[in-house]
């Protein structure tokens, strides 16, 4: 029905087409462990710097104005209201790119 070189020929392009999915095939994360290890360091470290911040600057103006610890205590509660912020931010974004990820997998079955 078909000579040996059209068989060849059929032959490579399967072979073709099947690098080619294989170089398109999403690769295994490995590091997906460390990943969100790295995401509740990275919380921790936004609440914590914000914190440190806020006493920092409260501290600077008590010490600048001679007033008793009012600054150090406004500020410092600025700090920690504005580091959970960036807490809630970072913690929606993650979750975005889950629900981006899980959509992605959901689509390729």
């Amino acid at each position: 029905m078909t000579d040996p070189d059209q068989k060849q020929q059929l032959k490579q392009l399967e072979d073709k087409i099947a690098a080619a999915k294989k170089a398109q095939a999403p690769k295994p994360r490995a590091d997906e462990h460390y990943s969100m290890a790295n995401q509740a360091w990275r919380m921790v470290i936004e609440m914590v710097s914000g914190l440190g911040i806020g006493f920092g600057i409260g501290y600077g103006l008590d010490s600048l104005f001679g007033t008793i610890p009012i600054f150090l205590v406004i500020f410092t509660l600025l700090g920690l209201a504005a580091g959970i912020k960036t807490m809630i931010r970072t913690s929606r974004e993650i979750q975005e790119q889950t629900l981006a990820e899980q959509a992605e997998k959901d689509e390729r079955a």
